[in-house]
């Protein structure tokens, strides 16, 4: 099954896959949005978009529609005492 950041839930972390840098705004690119780097949902804005991200420190908002377009690999919650 193919994961995206819409995906997410709310304080979950993902590595991501792969992006559709064809699609995909320059400035997220920018800003560390490229394979390898890490992801964390931070919250959804009313009506689940856009969504507020954490990506290797730096925080951004995106659309729905973008997230779709960045591939993911969900990193397991460990569950502790």
């Amino acid at each position: 099954m193919k994961y995206t950041i819409a995906d997410l839930r709310r304080g979950q972390r993902a590595i991501i896959k792969s992006v559709n840098a064809d699609t995909l705004p320059i400035k997220l690119l920018e800003m560390g949005c490229l394979p390898g780097n890490e992801v964390e949902l931070i919250q959804f804005a009313p009506f689940q978009d856009p969504m507020y991200l954490n990506i290797n420190g730096s925080y951004l908002a995106i659309r729905r529609e973008t997230a779709f377009q960045i591939e993911i690999h969900p990193i397991e919650q460990k569950t502790g005492l």
